[in-house]
């Protein structure tokens, strides 16, 4: 699964502003970019009595809205989901997967601080970085809020030039993580496979899905 990394600060301090200028500054650079945003408020995408709705309602789990420009996803939960299940969501095509908010989640981030909103978060976990308006006493990295070339250079070389080649498995719906020795071993036999079946050229990814039946046959 693509590295996430989550943009959080308090309201009012430029996260979507800042955010917009990094998405720019790594797609200019050629990586694919997805984005997450976390709301506190209510979704309104799919309204009462709509077809989708309908569908969800007669027990759909996952409903698809499709038009010629654009698609939209509805799936109901019992629960708020974690960052991991939702970006499991958007597949593997993106070189990484950046949020906005979720500043108690367990991803890396990246705080987004002026001055003029107060103390930086304190909540935050797993801070890699600060991007603000003045000095802080702090060990963590910090970055001006206009130098956005070097926030992507922070997150290129640590996330995603690591994740260039990468491996992911998940059994039973959980990630697995591997360290290198299965990694390589899985991959090799998998290329193998692929590169084996008639037709096939070049492989530069790869998906297999297995699904075992669990139902009662009598």
């Amino acid at each position: 699964m693509p590295l996430v990394v989550s943009i959080v600060g308090k309201s009012g301090s430029g996260k979507t502003t800042f955010l917009e200028k990094l998405i720019r500054e790594l797609t200019s650079r050629g990586y694919r970019v997805a984005t997450i945003k976390h709301t506190h408020h209510s979704l309104t995408l799919d309204q009462p009595n709509k077809d989708s709705w309908r569908h969800v309602r007669a027990g759909s789990e996952v409903a698809i809205l499709s038009s010629p420009g654009e698609i939209a996803m509805i799936k109901p939960v019992s629960s708020e989901p974690t960052v991991g299940e939702i970006a499991r969501l958007l597949g593997e095509d993106y070189d990484i997967i950046l949020t906005e908010g979720f500043s108690r989640g367990d991803a890396p981030k990246i705080e987004v601080h002026r001055k003029e909103v107060g103390l930086p978060l304190k909540s935050a976990k797993q801070l890699v970085a600060i991007a603000t308006d003045e000095p802080l006493d702090t060990k963590v990295r910090q970055f001006s809020l206009e130098d956005i070339k070097s926030v992507a250079d922070l997150l290129e070389k640590d996330f995603i030039e690591p994740q260039e080649e990468r491996l992911s498995i998940y059994v039973n719906g959980a990630f697995v993580p591997l360290i290198v020795f299965p990694k390589q071993i899985i991959s090799n036999v998998l290329l193998a496979i692929a590169s084996s079946l008639k037709g096939v050229g070049e492989v530069r990814s790869l998906q297999f899905f297995l699904k075992k039946g669990t139902r009662r046959k009598d």
